[in-house]
């Protein structure tokens, strides 16, 4: 099975209407080199470490962000997501629904370009926050 089949049948299985599609999503990756991973976690056996690894192994540069870790996947970790100084392609959320607003409000007032949730699985343009409101 090709990649692009691959991605809509994980699109299909998710049951979430609201996913771009898989060009869109391809697109995005495309256009990605760094992610500020929010929530990401040391324990390998959960997703918020499983996601990004892998990304991490395909070429995206990861800024782990999480106030109770020194350091994941040999990087150092900052506390929030104001402390990433560095420009990020990406925000990607690994936190409770009630938080998601509120790493969304911090990613808006970086203007960063993407915000996704994984809990949601939606990729959101960061350019209006109507869209994510």
């Amino acid at each position: 099975m090709d990649a692009m089949n691959l991605l809509r049948d994980l699109l299909a299985e998710s049951g979430d209407k609201d996913n771009p599609g898989p060009e869109e999503l391809r697109a995005i990756l495309r256009a990605t080199r760094s992610i500020a991973v929010v929530g990401i976690s040391r324990n390998p056996a959960k997703a918020a470490h499983q996601v990004p690894a892998y990304m991490a192994a395909n070429g995206f540069e990861i800024i782990p962000v999480n106030p109770f870790v020194d350091s994941v996947l040999g990087k150092d970790a900052k506390a929030s997501l104001p402390e990433v100084t560095a420009p990020v392609d990406m925000v990607l959320l690994f936190r409770p629904s009630p938080e998601a607003s509120q790493v969304a409000e911090a990613a808006l007032a970086r203007q960063e370009q993407q915000l996704h949730d994984e809990i949601s699985a939606h990729a959101y343009s960061m350019r209006s926050h109507e869209e994510i409101a």
